[in-house]
C-alpha cells in the first residue's frame, strides 16, 4: 500500500492498510491509523499522530515544526482524530513549548485548500475551513464551527461551537458559539439561525438564543444585569447557558 517512490522513515508506526502515495515522505515518531489514505507529495512530520480514516490530499504539510521564532527544537506534538479530509496545501503544525505543547485536532474536520492551523491551536469536531482559512497559535475553535474562505483568526483567540464567520473575516476577538461573526474586523451581527435550523435546534431555542444575543450584545443594560436577566433561560435551556458563560469567561473579549 505504499508506493514506491515514498519515503517511510523506520520509527515511523502505519497501520497495515495505511496508503502512501508516490513521492510522499513519513518521518520519524509519526503514528497514522487504520484506513488513512495519503495522496501524493505529501509530508508528515512528528512526533505527530494521525488517527483512522483520514484522507489526506496531495501538497498538504502535516506536523511540522511551529512558525514560531522562540521554538528551538523541543519535542512537541500534533495530534489529528478519525475522518479528517485535508485537501491541497493544507499546513498544520506542531505545538510549542511555552504554549501546551501539542495542536489538537478532533475528527470529521474538512480543512479545504491552503488553509492553516498554526502552532498550539485545539480545533473540535466536524468543522469546515474553507479555502485560505487561517489560524494562528493557540486559537481554540469548537465543534461545528464553518469559518468562510480567507479568515483569519488572531491567535489567543476563541470561537465558540456552531458558530459562522463569513468570508474574509478577521476575527481579533472571540466569537461566542451559535453566533454569526462578518468583516474586517470580525463583528458578531446575529444568531447563526439557519445554521441552527438545519441543525435541528426547535424554533424555541433559537428565539433564546437570540434573545441571548440581544440582550447580552445589544441592549444597553450592564453585562452584569444582563447575566442575572438571563438566568431563567439558562436554567431552562444548556445551549444559552453556554452561551452566556462564554461572554462571562472571554478574555480577549467579544467581536460585538
Amino acid at each position: 500500500m505504499i508506493h514506491s517512490s515514498a519515503i517511510v522513515d523506520p520509527g515511523a508506526k502505519l497501520a497495515a492498510d495505511v496508503e502512501v502515495g508516490p513521492y510522499s515522505v513519513i518521518g520519524a515518531g509519526v503514528e497514522i491509523g487504520a484506513g488513512t489514505i495519503i495522496g501524493p507529495h505529501v509530508v508528515i512530520m512528528g512526533p505527530s499522530k494521525i488517527g483512522r480514516e483520514n484522507r489526506i490530499f496531495q501538497f498538504a504539510s502535516i506536523g511540522d515544526a511551529p512558525q514560531d521564532k522562540k521554538y528551538q527544537g523541543e519535542p512537541t506534538s500534533l495530534e489529528l482524530g478519525d475522518r479528517n479530509v485535508i485537501r491541497e496545501y493544507v499546513t498544520l503544525n506542531r505545538g510549542t513549548d511555552e504554549g501546551n505543547g501539542k495542536t489538537t485536532i478532533g475528527d470529521d474536520n474538512l480543512f479545504m485548500a491552503y488553509s492553516h492551523v498554526a502552532h498550539d491551536c485545539r480545533v473540535g469536531n466536524h468543522t469546515v475551513f474553507a479555502n485560505a482559512a487561517s489560524l494562528s497559535g493557540h486559537v481554540e475553535v469548537g465543534d461545528y464551527v464553518i469559518l468562510g474562505g480567507f479568515t483569519s483568526v488572531h491567535q489567543f483567540t476563541q470561537i465558540g461551537s456552531r458558530a459562522f464567520c463569513g468570508l474574509g473575516s478577521v476575527v481579533t476577538q472571540d466569537i461566542p458559539p451559535f453566533s454569526t461573526a462578518a468583516g474586517n474586523r470580525a463583528r458578531v451581527v446575529g444568531i447563526n439561525k439557519e445554521g441552527l435550523r438545519r441543525r435541528g435546534f426547535s424554533a424555541d431555542l433559537i428565539r433564546a438564543l437570540h434573545k441571548s444575543f440581544r440582550e447580552l450584545l445589544k441592549s444597553k443594560a450592564s453585562r452584569q444585569d444582563a447575566f442575572e436577566n438571563l438566568r431563567p433561560l439558562c436554567e431552562k435551556y444548556p445551549e444559552v447557558e453556554e452561551f452566556v458563560n462564554f461572554v462571562r469567561n472571554s478574555k480577549r473579549g467579544i467581536a460585538s
